[in-house]
């Protein structure tokens, strides 16, 4: 019997650990070096922040921890509370960034409106004190405030990041899924911060996007693979491996497609909002597997001299797809930009799929060899 083709031992953790950046921290693992200890803390749903606070409804008195990454080393974090609505226009914000000298600032700044940001000394709460540092990718907003309505514990509160700072003043930010969800609702008491878009169809039409196309593209596809890699070298496993590849790969591209359409509705609905690497690569992938389907309508027996050719053209399309399908998978977490513990539980998916790989890919070289072996001393009878 041949050889095993292309190895592919730990081809899945590899890829996991070379496309997606490294995990987040949650909040409650984070410490200041001032010591500070905050009653409270969030991971916040939209650009891998974190918020920290200490409410004190005696003097109505919040205190603050902003943490985020900037879009760029010299980009800038903001947080707000926005005392009328749930988004920008009127948010009474606090900006930090690094000004001409590389020494971080927090400004004030009234938004009133999308084309009407300026610096304002007075916010509809007072700042007592504030602060920013830059370490370790993250920039970090320190502020003391003080609240002008007593009891007043759940407050509307925007968040954001962005690229640059030109003359002291914020450059505008990307307008991805990721800034346009950030705002939400907070409980100063309870510490529950609500993300704003958790009712918006469109979000949740776009989880289901993310979703059907993790499962199918991210999971599925790659097990038909290690399916059909390895335990077609066991004699034993003929014809079923045969069987569980075609109805694994079948799923992969039927829940696939269903994913793929509704990406398709989506861009057609978010108009001036294009993630052309994104939507390119799943175009290909969509095209890619409807081939592998009717190429399976081709397949040659196994005795038929364009076999070794239909071989070629199946491994390569099909270790071609599993490139774009992992890098599109990650473009799209980047994209949606869920809550840590979702990519975090994919790459551990991907981890145990490439830690199988590499059990299987022993186990068959070691069949393979042995096999050779027991071929060669056997006696020769004719």
């Amino acid at each position: 019997m041949s050889s095993p083709p292309i190895p592919f031992p730990v081809f899945l953790v590899i890829a996991s650990l070379l496309i997606s950046p490294s995990l987040s921290q949650t909040c409650s693992s984070q410490k200041f070096t001032n010591n500070k200890v905050y009653t409270r803390c969030s991971d916040l749903p939209a650009l891998k922040s974190f918020l920290h606070w200490t409410y004190n409804a005696e003097n109505s008195t919040l205190d603050v921890a902003f943490v985020a990454p900037p879009d760029k080393p010299d980009g800038w974090i903001a947080w707000a509370i926005n005392p009328k609505d749930t988004g920008m226009v009127g948010a009474q914000t606090l900006f930090a960034f690094k000004n001409s000298k590389g020494e971080m600032v927090v400004k004030a700044y009234d938004i009133s409106s999308y084309t009407s940001i300026k610096e304002s000394s007075k916010l509809w709460f007072d700042v007592k004190v504030s602060a920013a540092e830059f370490s370790g990718g993250l920039m970090r907003l320190f502020a003391t405030l003080v609240l002008p309505e007593k009891g007043k514990t759940t407050l509307n509160h925007v968040w954001q990041v962005g690229p640059s700072v030109s003359n002291g003043f914020p450059a505008k930010h990307d307008f991805q899924p990721g800034n346009l969800n950030s705002k939400g609702t907070l409980d100063l008491l309870s510490g529950e911060s609500k993300s704003g878009a958790s009712g918006d169809s469109k979000v949740k039409r776009k989880n289901i996007h993310g979703i059907l196309n993790a499962i199918s593209w991210g999971i599925l596809f790659p097990i038909g693979i290690i399916i059909a890699r390895y335990l077609r070298t066991f004699e034993s496993a003929d014809p079923a491996w045969f069987y569980l590849h075609v109805s694994c790969q079948c799923s992969a591209y039927i829940i696939g497609v269903a994913g793929w359409a509704t990406g398709l509705k989506l861009g057609s609905e978010s108009k001036g909002i294009t993630y052309n690497t994104h939507r390119n690569i799943g175009i290909a992938l969509f095209s890619l597997a409807t081939l592998q389907v009717f190429a399976l309508l081709l397949r040659p027996k196994k005795d038929n001299k364009y076999r070794f050719y239909w071989n070629i053209y199946h491994h390569g399309v099909g270790y071609t797809m599993l490139v774009l399908s992992l890098i599109n998978v990650f473009k799209g977490l980047d994209i949606l930009d869920p809550a840590t513990k979702w990519r975090s539980a994919y790459i551990g998916i991907l981890v145990v799929l490439g830690a199988i790989a590499l059990l299987l890919e022993v186990i068959t070289w070691i069949v393979v060899i042995k096999r050779k072996s027991n071929k060669s001393t056997k006696p020769y009878d004719g």
